[in-house]
């Protein structure tokens, strides 16, 4: 337990070389890595959502591919294609940008629905279907996709099967200004990027996520789990609650979570943490909630202040 620690502890002190005062999303995407689950980006171009990816990758010596979703981007562009070669009489097959052990999916939302489902089977299966034959991603297995909040036009909403597959939604945020003059100090001169060494390999990633599993979540703790997405199902402001997935991923979550914290027990207060970034975007609020600008993770912060929370020391 506190081998993992310490390496997860390097791992973040070498992406905080580059990515400045983001200390609580680097550690939320490392959970949702850990917990073998994917993460949805949304904010506002130039806060460092792709250069965050890099970094991670190249901190985890990980095999790193970018994604940009266009609106004439199609599903074979993802996935891969089989090409007929003349010299051999046989089609081969050209792999797509999505097998890799690390994936940035860029602006999702700027491309097809067509095309945004070539995701969906490598997100929740770890898979791709190509001319009838299946083909199971390489593992580690781990999709960062952005997404623009501002600029509507000319963009396909994800639907919610799709917002499901993702098991954590987080915002960057800007910086502050102590923290951007470090970034215009860092920079000024090199660019540190190329200077990201690896301090973890992707079969230690493995190990930590079979590890992950083996985190104790008592009866308790499930239940404190389950009377929080129940209550979402029967909230006045909710139209459409969360589903059994996102009962399991909370669980997923707050082990990965625990692990990172030196404990082989989940806590309520893990569940509590993790709720916002894990339900948030899983329920649809209803019409006359949307028309008072009230947020999913306002009506999520409500749940949790009334749904009591049970008194346990080991989860």
């Amino acid at each position: 337990m506190v081998a993992v620690v310490d390496r997860v502890e390097k791992v973040i002190n070498s992406i905080e070389r580059v990515v400045v005062g983001k200390r609580k999303e680097v550690e939320l995407s490392l959970v949702a890595l850990f917990a073998g689950g994917h993460i949805l980006l949304e904010d506002v171009p130039g806060v460092g959502k792709t250069m965050m990816v890099k970094v991670i990758a190249r901190t985890l010596g990980a095999e790193f591919k970018r994604i940009q979703f266009t609106p004439d981007l199609l599903p074979s562009d993802v996935t891969g294609v089989s090409i007929y070669n003349q010299h051999t009489q046989q089609f081969e097959f050209r792999k797509g940008p999505i097998m890799a052990n690390i994936v940035l999916a860029d602006e999702i939302n700027r491309t097809s629905p067509k095309t945004q489902s070539a995701l969906l089977e490598s997100l929740e299966e770890g898979s791709v279907t190509v001319d009838g034959e299946t083909m199971q991603l390489e593992k580690p297995f781990f999709v960062m996709a952005t997404q623009n909040p501002i600029e509507y036009a000319g963009t396909f909403p994800l639907p919610e099967a799709q917002l499901d597959r993702f098991l954590l939604k987080l915002n960057v945020g800007y910086p502050t200004a102590i923290e951007e003059l470090d970034i215009l100090n860092r920079l000024q001169h090199k660019s540190l990027l190329e200077e990201i060494e690896a301090v973890m390999t992707t079969e230690e990633v493995i190990a930590i996520q079979t590890e992950v599993m083996n985190v104790l979540v008592s009866d308790d703790v499930k239940k404190y789990m389950i009377d929080l997405v129940h209550e979402t199902r029967k909230h006045r402001s909710v139209e459409l609650g969360v589903s059994p997935r996102g009962t399991i991923a909370l669980m997923k979550t707050s082990q990965a979570y625990a692990l990172l914290q030196g404990r082989e027990y989940v806590l309520p207060d893990d569940v509590k943490y993790l709720a916002r970034y894990v339900l948030a975007h899983r329920i649809m609020l209803t019409a006359e909630t949307k028309m008072t600008n009230r947020t999913p993770e306002e009506v999520i912060y409500s749940i949790l202040e009334h749904v009591r929370v049970p008194i346990t020391k080991r989860g």
